[in-house]
């Protein structure tokens, strides 16, 4: 039996050499070294250090090329010693060594598919931070429940990828749940995972704020930005600005609620609604602020292909029916499925615990090859 566990193993890792094969030729391998090798002889010269931006830089750059590089050496050595380790344990039939077989495996294939991923991420911003915000729908607590089930699955999924996140803006419910929050997520690629989540997410099952125990739908809205460089400038006109203070309402302690610290800002001409209430001061709210509605700006212009800031006008999402994303199904039976990309699951409590590597998976590889279910 052991024996052929390990025949099927080997089998197995041999057709995942050419797989790793291929991976070295879409990270591009080769010119990784090459820049690597270039930079590390820059950063070595006489006065490096003197303009210590670019050293910065280059320092950053040098340690994500080594990263990169040694990922994909400990890929193809690791397939090259659960090889051995299987032809090991074949010839002594040990069937002691089968579990680290499949586990070296399972973990293998994992890096592989992540690796993989990674190399889908070619949009300008993939690789920055990113704004994620949920907004409740029409439909009062049901609704916003819904949103604070979304706020858990994000900030569960960002746990699990080992990012960062922290809130911006957090508004309760009237009974229940949130009415708007909004994180900040950093992580290598966090965009670029996320930006796909861009959409209205709508909701069916029974409430538990109905006492006749009907059957609800609900819908919230998800919008993703990148938090752009501080070098990219937007022109965001004075005129154009509503400025509002008041007292947080989210949790954050007993200070926030004790001055109009909060800040909310209208952009009169397109309607975009920003508001930050996490930080201890209206001038660093009104900052942060700022920065999301930049961010807003920037990536609605791309959006619309519009020219100029001055072109948008009004461009705002539907929460409602035929305009969702993803529907989450809990009765009359499990399902959670993605319009987009017909990615499904019936583990729906996997994915309100932030497993949605399968529905960023889908998406980015519909996007690459532009195999869509709907447009």
């Amino acid at each position: 039996m052991a024996i052929l566990q390990f025949d099927e193993y080997i089998s197995k890792l041999q057709a995942m050499k050419p797989v790793l094969t291929d991976l070295a030729g879409a990270l591009g391998m080769d010119a990784l070294e090459q820049e690597l090798d270039l930079l590390q002889a820059e950063s070595g010269a006489d006065g490096f250090w003197n303009n210590m931006e670019n050293a910065q830089k280059v320092t950053t750059r040098i340690k994500n090329l080594q990263d990169k590089i040694e990922s994909q050496h400990k890929r193809e050595a690791t397939l090259e010693d659960l090889l051995v380790l299987c032809e090991m344990g074949r010839e002594m039939e040990d069937e002691s060594i089968v579990p680290e077989v499949i586990e070296g495996y399972n973990q293998l294939a994992q890096d592989l598919e992540k690796a993989r991923l990674a190399t889908l991420f070619t949009g300008e911003y993939d690789n920055l931070p990113c704004m994620l915000s949920i907004h409740a729908g029409a439909g009062g607590t049901e609704a916003q429940d819904w949103a604070s089930m979304l706020f858990r699955m994000y900030t569960r999924w960002a746990d699990r990828q080992g990012f960062k996140w922290e809130t911006l803006d957090y508004e309760d419910g009237e009974e229940a749940g949130i009415k708007t929050a909004t994180i900040m997520v950093t992580g290598e690629n966090a965009y670029g995972y996320l930006r796909g989540e861009h959409g209205v997410h709508r909701l069916v099952r029974v409430s538990p704020f109905d006492s006749n125990a009907r059957r609800q739908t609900s819908f919230a809205a998800v919008e993703v930005m990148p938090d752009l460089p501080d070098d990219v400038e937007v022109d965001i006109r004075p005129e154009d600005v509503e400025m509002q203070v008041f007292r947080s309402s989210g949790a954050g302690g007993q200070h926030i609620n004790k001055t109009s610290s909060a800040v909310r800002l209208i952009h009169k001409p397109t309607g975009i609604v920003v508001a930050s209430q996490q930080q201890r001061s209206q001038f660093q709210n009104k900052d942060t602020c700022y920065r999301m509605l930049r961010d807003k700006l920037v990536q609605l212009q791309m959006q619309a292909h519009a020219e100029k800031i001055s072109d948008l006008k009004g461009v705002q999402m539907k929460i409602e029916w035929g305009s969702q994303i993803r529907s989450y199904v809990f009765m009359p039976y499990q399902m959670v499925k993605d319009t987009r990309t017909g990615f499904e699951t019936s583990n729906i409590s996997n994915v309100m615990d932030g497993d949605l590597d399968g529905f960023i998976n889908a998406y980015l590889t519909c996007e690459a090859t532009g195999t869509w279910v709907t447009k």
